[in-house]
């Protein structure tokens, strides 16, 4: 019982961290609809623009908008929140790992979705919207294309905590960089079926796109565990 009422406190704190990056979000909404929307119009054919077909689906696209970066804004209270649930499950060695791991956590969270943001997203939706001919024009609606959007961008999101759980891994002695080499080929077909799933489309353009970087962020949590593994004397893993 305790453990739930610590857990009911972390994830009021979390929500009303969410909460107030919203508000702080919904009062800039201008300027942000702008960076999210200017990019997307840029995959569009030449004087292609969005529409709706609802008489609220425009409004509440800009509250999905407010939203999402209400939780880009809250990431770092999130995560603390989640590693103050966990911690008093941890030795107290491990419980040093608190700030890199928020810290971490944070940036490559927030670094993914800019990746989709800025790239991954852009390349792919003007890959399928790219099949318009002389008897069939592209003409997305608002709703669904930033469905698509956020899906892409939380997926990201998630997928670059790769390293930030190799972290945790490597320093509490679960996983070693020898281990992770040795099973680099099993980790190239899991990365291939997580991009997959992750994948919304199953396009392989989008579907390559997600898995590069996972390949090069698999690379980089093998130097991660090299650097921060507890130094033994047999590192077979």
């Amino acid at each position: 019982l305790d453990h739930l009422d610590e857990l009911r406190k972390r994830l009021f704190v979390a929500v009303a961290s969410l909460f107030v990056g919203f508000l702080l979000a919904f009062g800039f909404i201008g300027p942000i609809e702008r960076f999210v929307m200017v990019p997307l119009l840029e995959t569009l054919p030449e004087g292609g623009t969005f529409i709706y077909t609802e008489p609220t689906e425009a409004f509440f696209v800009r509250v999905k908008i407010a939203a999402l970066v209400g939780l880009l804004i809250s990431t770092p209270v999130v995560f603390w929140q989640f590693w103050r649930f966990v911690a008093p499950g941890l030795y107290g060695n491990e419980k040093k790992l608190a700030i890199p791991f928020v810290a971490i956590s944070s940036l490559f969270f927030i670094g993914g979705c800019l990746f989709s943001h800025f790239l991954l997203f852009r390349i792919a939706f003007g890959f399928l919207g790219g099949f318009s001919t002389e008897y069939m024009t592209f003409t997305p609606r608002m709703q669904g294309t930033f469905s698509l959007y956020v899906r892409l961008m939380l997926a990201c999101g998630v997928v670059f905590q790769m390293p930030t759980l190799v972290l945790f891994l490597a320093r509490i002695g679960l996983v070693s960089a020898g281990f992770l080499l040795r099973n680099t080929k099993y980790a190239v077909l899991i990365i291939a079926i997580v991009a997959a799933v992750l994948t919304p489309g199953g396009d392989p353009v989008t579907m390559t796109l997600m898995a590069a970087p996972m390949f090069g962020l698999y690379a980089l949590s093998i130097g991660i565990a090299w650097v921060v593994a507890p130094r033994r004397k047999d590192d077979d893993g």
